[in-house]
């Protein structure tokens, strides 16, 4: 008898002691030619690959991606939307993580501790983004965790983004000549063109998208022909599920949708087109079935254009599912951040202005410039004067736009609210957004390359999807 209760014990130490699974990636990036819009382009290639490779994982695993960079100038990826617990450094943007020099390689060591949910990833420097480079993220749930929803038939990911055909460094030079993007030449549906790809589906089936807007300026809105779109998921938080007939993805925004093959048995379009623009881009998949008996025809579904308030109701219906397991069995729901009384306020507005002759964008009228030395290896170190804490506004100045890294101190503060208001064209320009943060969500500085000197902050609410910010900043905890 306690033999056996001494077996059992074992076992379950066994289990609880275990080490999580690891992945293994290796990556040469490489330029190569590629024709997502018919014509031939140089382009960041990962392992041959444009887009690059799908990392596919589970809650917890170890994830060791050793990127070798074969282009002729320094290279970095970011990891858009995956949490760096205690090793941001691993984050791969300027400010936290020092270039891949040309013939040289870097072994990045990620954990997806406690989370799930769609993700990608991207090039962070020399606005190479608009190259290439970029693919997708799959976190899965651990098999003991429940998901609020049956197992799909299948699951896709989808990254759709605006394209230029012009070179990514001629574009970079538009910016640092202190002019604004030109109107793209298309859009591209996981790396092609109008029809350029396809997906198959069992008629009465059910499948979850992973679609994520990897483009460089231009809000989306992704509809298909004849169906509905079931939100699930938003960047690793379940949401309540909500059905659409089309959904707006915005600049780094990742969505997941269930999509019942329900109609009769033929082709149909996926179709993605540009918000807020007096000239609508569009460019469409093929949404075919197995048993398909006619391929796809008529019209390209429309969608919504320039109507600025149908986008933010529609984010605003978003909310968090409080009932259904995250990573973790606990209800998302379960922490209780509403009784938490709020003790700061911060208010970031963004701009865009022209710094020292370059097109730059900037929160608070302070825009990114990279230190001489990465901030988190300046952090490790113990460096004196490489930031100054507390060097930003929390609340924004009628002031010209400077170069300076920015960082907000946020110590011993359970829960903050940020505000957020944009001079721009997205969220009724001029209106404050408001929306309550907690400290013990993820929070990541990740970079949007707009601008060379130009990243992305952004940070996950609990009751609303994600607000992206064209600048950068550094947040200590």
């Amino acid at each position: 008898m306690l033999l056996k209760f001494l077996a059992a014990f074992l076992l379950v130490l066994g289990f609880a002691t275990a080490e999580d699974p690891y992945r293994f990636f290796n990556w040469n990036v490489t330029y190569g030619d590629i024709y997502p819009l018919g014509v031939r382009q140089q382009g960041i290639l990962i392992n041959g690959q444009f887009p690059g490779p799908e990392i596919y994982s589970v809650t917890n695993d170890n994830l060791i991606i050793n990127v070798h960079n074969s282009l002729p100038e320094p290279f970095l990826i970011s990891w858009n939307g995956v949490q760096q617990r205690r090793n941001s450094y691993q984050d791969g943007v300027y400010g936290t993580t020092c270039p891949i020099p040309p013939g040289k390689n870097f072994t990045y060591t990620l954990q997806v501790k406690d989370q799930i949910g769609s993700f990608y990833y991207f090039p962070s420097l020399a606005f190479h983004k608009a190259a290439g480079g970029f693919g997708a993220i799959k976190i899965l749930s651990s098999a003991r965790i429940p998901v609020p929803f049956p197992d799909p038939a299948g699951d896709y990911s989808i990254l759709i983004g605006d394209w230029y055909k012009t070179d990514h460094k001629i574009l970079k030079g538009i910016l640092d000549r202190g002019h604004r993007l030109p109107f793209p030449d298309g859009i591209i549906i996981n790396g092609h063109g109008p029809n350029g790809t396809y997906f198959t589906f069992d008629q009465g089936k059910t499948y979850r998208l992973r679609i994520s807007n990897v483009g460089l300026q231009n809000s989306l809105n992704f509809r298909i022909q004849g169906h509905k779109l079931k939100l699930v998921e938003v960047e690793g938080t379940h949401t309540i599920q909500t059905t659409y007939d089309s959904l707006d993805i915005h600049v780094g925004q990742s969505y997941s949708v269930l999509v019942t093959a329900d109609q009769a048995p033929q082709d149909y379009y996926i179709a993605v087109s540009t918000r807020f623009t007096s000239q609508v881009l569009t460019s469409t998949a093929v949404f075919h079935y197995s048993n398909s008996a006619r391929q796809v025809s008529g019209p390209i579904p429309a969608g919504p254009t320039t109507q600025t308030g149908w986008s933010l109701s529609q984010a605003l219906s978003i909310r968090t599912n409080l009932t259904a397991s995250g990573p973790r069995p606990n209800p998302q729901g379960s922490y209780h951040y509403g009784l938490v009384n709020v003790s700061r306020t911060i208010k970031l507005e963004s701009s865009a202005a022209q710094v020292s002759g370059k097109q730059r964008y900037a929160v608070n009228s302070v825009s990114f410039i990279p230190a001489d030395t990465p901030l988190k290896l300046a952090d490790y170190f113990k460096m004196v004067g490489f930031l100054k804490l507390e060097a930003s506004q929390i609340t924004p100045l009628a002031k010209r736009c400077t170069l300076t890294l920015q960082s907000w101190v946020l110590i011993s503060e359970p829960l903050w609210r940020l505000c957020f208001r944009t001079m721009r064209t997205f969220c009724r320009a001029g209106t404050w957004m408001d929306t309550p943060f907690g400290l013990l969500e993820w929070m990541e500085a990740n970079g949007h390359q707009q601008a060379e000197t130009n990243t992305t902050l952004e940070m996950q609410s609990q009751e609303a999807p994600p607000r992206f910010i064209p600048s950068h900043g550094q947040l200590y905890t």
